[in-house]
């Protein structure tokens, strides 16, 4: 959605409520106490009432919104600046986008945001063929002060992400491009490079059907055992942007956009800013559409980010305020 446009559409915290009462009304809502879905909507309190039991559910009850003291204008600015760019936007310069005077609960909402974007790619599985293999985020993640900072990809500062992406081949339009085009793609921060870590991800993220294309890492000894068609190959660490393609070209644009928006992040807040980075990358067709999409995946989740009590400012410009 174009600036403009979203000027014009949501002027007000009024313009905001009757948008959001069409989507939810629109997807149904349902009586958290009886199960019902049949309401009548309370204008006055601006809350619907079951016709059944009389409980009644306020307008961002069990969405991200839920328990937010924040403007509904701010959430849809949010969103939209969220999906308006092929980026991103730091929470500090949405807090100074929105005037807010506090960073943390900004820093919140947007990781809420992401927590869902999360939830909605976890939905869906990949199929057909993909490409698999792991990178390797910085990120400031704790070491005790008697521990020895260990150098590669052991490193504690180092974490851990596999990446499972659909390549396809095609067939180039032009001199210079990729043998193969591309579909969806899941990033998801793992514990270490054991099979069973991997295994179970790629049994979660991935049709039973699917073809794969993998290198002969130890940690993926055991997918042919789930996957019929499974092709491990020994690829020479300087070919391998060849035979996975799309794995690192995903895997540097990620690795930019962290260190070039946040210039580092937490280890235990990646996973966050991973999943805001897929859920646009397997939506980079939809345009103008994202923002409604976003709303939608917004009203039908609840996030699983949880409460975090952080200062109200940041420390500096570098580790985003705590993530």
């Amino acid at each position: 959605m174009k600036l403009i446009e979203f000027g014009k559409r949501f002027q007000d915290e009024e313009s905001c409520e009757q948008y959001l009462r069409e989507v939810r009304e629109r997807e149904g809502v349902v009586c958290c106490k009886c199960g019902s879905k049949e309401h009548e909507w309370d204008n006055h309190h601006k809350r619907w009432r079951c016709k059944h039991c009389k409980h009644e559910t306020t307008l961002t009850a069990n969405t991200v919104m839920h328990g937010s003291k924040l403007p509904l204008l701010y959430w849809f600015t949010a969103i939209h600046l969220l999906t308006s760019t092929k980026k991103t936007f730091s929470a500090l310069e949405m807090q100074r986008q929105l005037g807010h005077k506090r960073y943390q609960p900004i820093w919140e909402m947007m990781h809420k945001l992401r927590s869902v974007m999360g939830l909605r790619d976890g939905r869906y599985q990949l199929s057909e063929s993909i490409e698999l293999d792991e990178g390797y985020f910085s990120s400031d993640n704790e070491v005790s002060k008697d521990e020895p900072v260990k150098r590669g990809v052991g490193s504690q500062k180092k974490s851990k992400v596999l990446v499972m992406i659909e390549s396809e081949d095609g067939v180039p339009r032009h001199k210079g491009q990729k043998e193969k085009k591309v579909g969806h793609i899941k990033m998801e921060v793992i514990k270490d490079l054991e099979a069973d870590t991997i295994d179970k991800e790629a049994v979660k993220g991935v049709e039973k059907e699917t073809k794969i294309l993998t290198d002969n890492m130890g940690g993926h000894a055991h997918l042919p055992q789930h996957f019929d068609n499974t092709t491990i190959k020994t690829v020479p660490g300087k070919d391998a942007p060849k035979v996975l393609p799309w794995v690192h070209v995903a895997i540097a644009n990620a690795k930019r956009l962290i260190d070039d928006m946040y210039h580092g992040v937490k280890g235990k807040f990646l996973q966050q800013y991973l999943n805001e980075f897929c859920y646009k990358f397997n939506r980079k067709y939809f345009g103008d559409r994202l923002f409604d999409r976003l709303v939608l995946c917004s009203v039908c989740y609840k996030p699983t980010f949880e409460h975090q009590m952080y200062g109200s400012k940041p420390k500096g410009m570098g580790t985003e305020g705590c993530g």
